[in-house]
């Protein structure tokens, strides 16, 4: 987890050289106001593609669980997925919302006051816990202050060991999940959440299709979770910003084996969603029942 990596739209896995466009500089702001101008300027919407993807997956934990869990959101950025998962909101409300010229004229602490009222009076009551796990430290605080996160950690599990604070916060974990974030995550990242994690786990992850899941995938098997992708849909996750973006993504789509006809050839990243979770939930209950119309 190299950095607050919300859109996955910058940034590599490790020696990889590639033509995306870095957004690195909106993803530790005080609040998310230039995060979300500049994502929605070229399309962004892979947490609305999560949105009812999430909400199902929470459902069926609650009614799997013998007891309360927490959702971890993996490089949850400003807590996006969970103002979607636990809020009577859409992406567009966000965008919307931190573009108003209210937004626009308020201090951050201004802001958070606002926004915790505007996200307290549209919390759904099957509102779950969550916990966010980022290394971008500004961002993570804004999403607590705000109410968004129940908890939350500026840790980077890719390149330090979990804090004990974190290993105890993730004992409570039947969830996890991750829109904007795969290309830069290993093992290593789910691996100390699974162990301490007292519930069996479902990890949930929409990923670029410019790179392979594989590693991950493979990283999960030792704690009993058999990986399912979904072929189809694929979501689109933003606009490219130019020729160079594009002929990466082809080009990395195709030497994946996978096709970019219809997808990327026509001016989007797209992700593909994938499942883990234990091989007798996956025979219960198929991958298309999360999927609907997302």
């Amino acid at each position: 987890m190299t950095r607050a990596a919300g859109t996955d739209g910058s940034g590599t896995e490790s020696g990889e050289q590639t033509d995306r466009t870095p957004f690195d500089a909106v993803y530790d702001r005080p609040d998310p106001r230039d995060f979300f101008r500049d994502v929605g300027r070229w399309g962004y919407r892979t947490p609305h593609h999560a949105q009812d993807v999430f909400r199902r997956l929470a459902a069926a934990r609650a009614d799997a669980s013998a007891g309360p869990f927490a959702v971890l959101d993996i490089c949850c950025s400003y807590g996006i997925n969970a103002a979607l998962l636990n809020h009577d909101l859409t992406l567009d409300d966000l965008y919307a919302h931190y573009a108003s010229p209210r937004a626009s004229a308020l201090t951050t602490a201004e802001l958070i006051a606002w926004d915790r009222a505007y996200y307290a009076a549209r919390r759904r009551p099957d509102a779950v816990p969550v916990i966010g796990l980022d290394p971008a430290a500004h961002a993570i605080g804004y999403a607590r202050a705000v109410g968004l996160l129940d908890e939350g950690f500026a840790e980077n599990l890719e390149e330090d060991p979990p804090s004990a604070e974190l290993l105890d916060a993730v004992r409570t974990v039947g969830l996890i999940t991750v829109t904007g974030g795969a290309s830069f995550l290993s093992p290593r990242t789910f691996r100390p959440v699974l162990t301490a994690a007292r519930h069996e786990v479902w990890v949930a992850a929409f990923v670029l299709r410019t790179g392979s899941y594989r590693p991950i995938a493979d990283g999960l098997t030792p704690f009993g979770l058999v990986t399912e992708k979904a072929a189809t849909p694929t979501y689109p996750q933003r606009r490219f910003t130019g020729p160079g973006e594009q002929k990466y993504a082809v080009a990395a789509v195709t030497a994946a084996g996978e096709d970019p006809d219809g997808r990327e050839s026509d001016g989007q990243f797209h992700t593909a969603f994938h499942l883990s979770r234990p091989a007798r939930d996956a025979k219960a209950l198929p991958l298309s029942a999360f999927l609907g119309d997302a």
